[in-house]
């Protein structure tokens, strides 16, 4: 569980978040649903540790560190890859670095998005660097998978398609904290 309790963030004249309380248990899909500049991106960071805020944040009880980080994954359509390295490179790094990471649901994932994996980053359309993001985070083997805004400006045929890949790939003890500022993107859900 990742159990938020009063979570405040303020930024200079603005409050991002206010006293939020939230528990996330293992094995399900949440959706933060708020126009742009409703806090949603501010509240992933602050579980991240990306920005300090006021409040508590546990992971499995515990303060999220170092020791139980690799439990959480996070896409963001800032895109947190190395553009010069092709897909089949950041699969090769992640393996080092992230013992859980999935070669096989890689490989389907990109297959199934018809994403090339011999070709930088850097040459992907805007729509595949979200969709290569997302399947980067989803490969990781994190019991807790946060995806902000994750097809900001895809089309609405490859959100659906993304969707259904979703329903059909996650494990029991898998975890989904997306965040949108489209109702409409998570209306099939």
């Amino acid at each position: 569980i990742i159990e938020m309790k009063n979570i405040t963030k303020r930024f200079p004249g603005i409050v991002a978040n206010d006293s939020v309380s939230i528990q996330i248990k293992k094995g399900e899909i949440y959706a933060l649903l708020g126009e742009n500049g409703a806090g949603k991106s501010t509240l992933m960071k602050c579980i991240l540790g990306f920005i300090s805020h006021s409040g508590d944040i546990t992971l499995d009880g515990e303060p999220i560190t170092r020791k139980n980080i690799a439990k959480l994954s996070f896409a963001t359509s800032e895109h947190s890859f190395f553009p010069n390295l092709t897909a089949k490179g950041h699969a090769e790094f992640y393996e080092e670095h992230f013992p859980k990471f999935s070669r096989k649901r890689f490989d389907g994932l990109m297959d199934f998005f018809e994403l090339p994996k011999n070709k930088a980053i850097r040459s992907f359309s805007m729509g595949q660097k979200n969709q290569f993001e997302v399947i980067m985070a989803l490969c990781q083997g994190a019991d807790y998978i946060l995806m902000d805004e994750p097809f900001a400006g895809n089309d609405v045929f490859n959100r659906e398609d993304f969707y259904k890949v979703l329903l059909g790939i996650l494990e029991p003890n898998e975890t989904v904290l997306l965040s949108t500022h489209l109702i409409e993107e998570v209306s099939g859900f």
